[in-house]
């Protein structure tokens, strides 16, 4: 027979598992906070799984041409492991987001550029939700509407910068995060001093997330993430369980 404090063990035991699934890239360079490839970026444990040959190069400029079957069956090995949801380490991976949707029996979010229909919505009037890209012509109309996102939306990249965009799909072995920051800041102020109607910023590479709030001093604007995505992603996979206090008398 089980006990009752047993049964509180497994409760306890499956609260505490993960319950997002994260497909990664076949990366090498480092995986600072932040990043979506290092766990103490959400404040919940996650569960990661590589695809094999997913390189940012094949994936950014090659589309993730071929890869299909391997990150399908990375999401399937991460359900068996028990998660509940699956998200991806690129968000150029939002072409995959029907595929994935329908191969696999949990809820997917492919890509932070989901986000950007929400974001535009709570705008006021007149303004837009820009994007910011590791590479703006490899974020082509596709992604855009895979992901649900007008085709006229402002996109700016960190293609033109000396170190993020490089470092990433040359998948260097060392990074210097203080150059990537920089790309990024000034790749956000290009965005906004050419579309000033932007009113707030989704970061589609997952590596911007740790610079989110330096681009938000920079800009003056609200930046959502990968992070941000997760993180409310993650709170209905598995919402949180609140102390039940006793009703009030009723006066």
């Amino acid at each position: 027979m089980r006990r009752a404090d047993d049964e509180d063990d497994d409760s306890w035991a499956d609260r505490c598992a993960p319950a997002v699934g994260i497909l990664m890239l076949d990366t090498r360079f480092p995986r600072i906070p932040g990043d979506i490839g290092n766990p103490s970026t959400f404040a919940f444990p996650v569960r990661y799984r590589i695809v094999p040959a997913a390189s940012p190069d094949r994936v950014v400029r090659g589309r993730a041409d071929g890869l299909l079957a391997a990150f399908v069956a990375a999401g399937e090995a991460l359900v068996a492991e028990g998660v509940r949801g699956i998200t991806t380490s690129c968000g150029l991976l939002s072409l995959m987001q029907h595929d994935l949707q329908a191969a696999l029996p949990v809820p997917v979010a492919a890509s932070s550029l989901m986000q950007v229909p929400l974001v535009e919505r709570l705008l006021p009037p007149g303004r837009r939700c820009g994007i910011l890209t590791v590479s703006a012509p490899d974020l082509t109309p596709a992604h855009l509407a895979a992901a649900g996102c007008a085709p006229d939306t402002p996109v700016a990249g960190t293609e033109g910068g000396t170190t993020f965009t490089s470092a990433i799909l040359a998948n260097a072995p060392d990074f210097d995060v203080e150059g990537a920051r920089a790309d990024t800041i000034a790749a956000a102020r290009a965005l906004v001093a050419a579309r000033p109607e932007v009113g707030a910023i989704v970061l589609e590479c997952t590596n911007m997330a740790p610079y989110a709030a330096d681009i938000s001093a920079a800009t003056g604007l609200p930046v959502y993430s990968i992070e941000t995505f997760v993180t409310w992603f993650h709170a209905g996979l598995r919402p949180r369980v609140f102390a039940q206090a006793a009703a009030a008398p009723v006066r």
